[in-house]
């Protein structure tokens, strides 16, 4: 097996990185930094390398460096499955991002064939506590790491879905109006359904064959109203006969949108929620590390993981066993943290960056 990694990154009017050229090896890189230098810029422009938003979700207006906005360029050249490939990202004018991969235009989900990348950011340590939107996002990027269709299948239910919806709200009750609508949320939440609990058996298999100093979580897809029906004609038949009930809310009541994720600390059948917050941190890093495992088996490579402060809420032991299964994994991992201390325990096994911040520029070298 072999893992992926970038050899080159560069940056230009991205974030605070005015202009930033990178050449790396296929180890670990660990960047520290004081906060505000640009660390978590520079990872999340790693993170564009995979479909979708990147790891903060963000427009790609958002992204441009100010006050300049003249638009912003990410390229970079990606290893993988023995093949070497050169991708290029921009936005110009604050326009949707754009993609060429070895010099020719593609699609977004084109970096899904070629690259998987994970990460854990410090938005999710709240995950297990907060509402069910931010599960099921963190299952859907779990899912599409193994199908990266899923966000395809996401997207063309929640397009059939906000019609339904205005069709509902407008007390439209016609049930030709509702026929293709439905039949589309049906055959896409179907799908939707079947990858997420495709998703989570992998990851489970992945927990049961490893030897981790991390705990195992036990997860499970639960609803918040209403169970997911079994098929597709089965949902579909669920949706006509729910107009009225959806009717009455305004909104549809049952399917994939419905859906939570429940975890649980294995080893001591507490509910992640009511765990300690290092214990939830711990939880996640578990987590990320038992998909990366299932990726090796599933995509044939390791993915390139993002772990932005993962020092926080881990003790020195935790730390160094986590630095132990990232290296044992020969994964390329990009680290963040605000001290060169925090990846005292990797050693000659990473390489370290260190970033700084001059009059709102970000400015990096080797440490």
């Amino acid at each position: 097996m072999t893992g992926l990694s970038l050899s080159s990154l560069s940056l230009s009017h991205f974030r605070s990185h005015k202009s930033l050229g990178l050449e790396v090896d296929a180890r670990p890189v660990a960047i520290h930094g004081p906060n505000g230098a640009g660390k978590t810029n520079l990872i999340e422009a790693v993170s564009l390398f995979s479909p979708g938003r990147g790891m903060r979700r963000a427009a790609a207006a958002d992204m441009v460096r100010r006050p300049e906005a003249v638009g912003w360029k990410v390229t970079g050249v990606l290893q993988s499955l023995g093949r070497v490939h050169e991708i290029e990202m921009w936005s110009e004018e604050g326009a949707s991002r754009q993609t060429r991969i070895d010099g020719k235009a593609a699609a977004q989900l084109a970096l899904g064939r070629l690259a998987r990348v994970l990460w854990l950011v410090p938005s999710m340590d709240r995950l297990w506590i907060e509402g069910a939107e931010g599960r099921r996002r963190f299952l859907d990027r779990m899912t599409m790491s193994f199908l990266p269709s899923h966000g395809e299948a996401v997207l063309a239910f929640e397009k059939a879905m906000r019609e339904r919806n205005r069709l509902l709200k407008d007390q439209v009750r016609d049930g030709h109006w509702y026929v293709a609508l439905e039949a589309q949320m049906a055959r896409s939440g179907a799908e939707i359904d079947a990858g997420r609990r495709s998703a989570l058996e992998a990851l489970h298999t992945a927990q049961d064959a490893a030897e981790t100093a991390f705990p195992v979580a036990a997860l499970e897809i639960t609803a918040t109203e209403g169970e997911m029906p079994a098929s597709e004609g089965d949902y579909r038949d669920a949706l006509s006969e729910s107009r009225f009930r959806d009717m009455a809310a305004g909104r549809t009541l049952i399917g994939p949108h419905r859906a939570d994720l429940y975890g649980v600390y294995a080893a001591k059948g507490i509910p992640a929620k009511d765990c300690s917050t290092g214990e939830q941190k711990a939880l996640l890093v578990s987590l990320i590390l038992a998909n990366a495992r299932a990726l090796q088996a599933d995509f044939g490579a390791t993915p390139l993981l993002l772990l932005d402060e993962v020092a926080a809420h881990l003790d020195a032991g935790r730390r160094a066993a986590l630095y132990d299964e990232i290296c044992g994994l020969g994964t390329q991992a990009w680290m963040t943290g605000t001290g060169p201390e925090l990846f005292a325990e990797l050693g000659v096994r990473a390489q370290h960056l260190e970033v700084t911040e001059e009059a709102g520029l970000s400015m990096m070298r080797l440490g």
